[in-house]
Formats: structure tokens, sequence, C-alpha cells
């Protein structure tokens, strides 16, 4: 299987890509955020269509869900660009709710993207199965996160995920999307991230569900 790895950055898999299958395995570095990813994503995948079986976005998240353990990785299978939409007052209207665009339209399924085409094995399918959301501007306010978690009910948030995973339904590659919880979402606090112990646990999981795969 030839495989497409996407990393925002290079601290995320520089630990452990080495230990990775080579043969099958390129790496794609793209910069932090959504504009950053789906820019690069799509680009790898329409030059190199048929070079490419699957892609795997590895990275990083913050949990909302605190049944995740600091350290825990998982499997997003469903994302959502939680900030497209617009502001009426202090109410925050959803795009498809506002009207400008239909909450089905591909490759949106009630304005959610949802990933129910990728590969699996016993590795992926052991990893808790998550839902997401994709921010240009990570969570650190208790009134922000209060009203995204009530609106969205996400269990972590990245600055990629959604964006990795349209690029692939629209390339019409499969993908998958597995993140290592660093830390929780509340007021800033890196004291608290355990961001080396993620990237560990992260390099394991991702080396032993290519090595399944």
């Amino acid at each position: 299987m030839r495989v497409l790895i996407v990393a925002a950055t290079a601290g995320e898999i520089e630990s452990w890509i080495a230990d990775a299958p080579r043969h099958q395995v390129t790496a794609l570095v793209t910069g932090v955020g959504m504009v950053a990813t789906a820019t690069h994503v799509a680009r790898a995948l329409a030059l190199d269509r048929d070079t490419y079986d699957l892609a795997i976005n590895v990275g990083l998240c913050g949990a909302f869900d605190r049944t995740l353990s600091l350290g825990t990785v998982v499997h997003v299978v469903r994302d959502h660009l939680s900030e497209l939409g617009v502001e009426d007052g202090p109410t925050f209207v959803p795009a498809a709710a506002a009207g400008l665009m239909p909450s089905g339209d591909f490759p949106y399924v009630d304005g959610c993207l949802t990933n129910t085409t990728h590969p699996t094995c016993d590795a992926l399918d052991a990893l808790p199965r998550v839902s997401g959301i994709t921010v240009n501007t990570v969570h650190g306010d208790t009134r922000s996160i209060e009203a995204v978690a009530a609106r969205c009910q996400p269990h972590v948030e990245s600055m990629e995920g959604a964006a990795f995973l349209y690029a692939c339904l629209v390339s019409g590659v499969p993908g998958i999307q597995v993140r290592a919880v660093s830390n929780y979402v509340e007021r800033r606090n890196r004291a608290a991230w355990k961001i080396p112990e993620a990237v560990s646990a992260l390099g394991r999981a991702a080396t032993e569900i290519l090595h399944q795969l």
C-alpha cells in the first residue's frame, strides 16, 4: 500500500517516521492550519492521485472529553469546520443554517465531514472513535469553550483535521485521521501539556497501523 503521511509539523513525525515501512510511505509536512493543510494535501493528491492508496493525517489535538487521558491516541471519524458560518448578534449560525450551502452538499453530510471509506486494521480499530472540530483559533476562553462544546459536542479539536479530510474526500483518496491528546481544551496552560508523551504515543500507534495495513 502506498501511503501519504500528512503532518502539520516535522516534530509530530520525526521521532518515529524512520521506523515506518519506508518503501510505501511518503511524508508531507504542510505547516500549521487548515489553509496550509488543504492546499498542500490537495496539491499532492492532484499531482500524484494514482500514486497513493491512502493518506493518513497524524498529529496532536486538544480534548474536550476529559475521559480521554492525555497521551490517548484517537481515530477522528467525523470532523466539523466549527467556525464556518455567520454571527447574528451573540448567536452563531452555521453556514448551512444561514443558507450559504446545503447541509448535505458533497462532501458534507448534515453539515459535517464524515469518514466512512477508510481501510481498517486491528490497530486502528483499537483506537477510540471520536468527533472533532477544526479551528483557526485554538479555544482558550471559558465562554467560547462552553459555547462550541454545546453547539458541536466535539471530543477533540485540531487546526488541520477537517481540511485534510475535505481534500481526501474531494480527491477520492481514502484518508485516516489519527491524533494524540496533548492537552485539554481550557484556559491556556502549557505547564499541563504532555506533548512529548503524546508524540511518543502517536508514533507507536501510527507505526503499528502502517505495519498492519
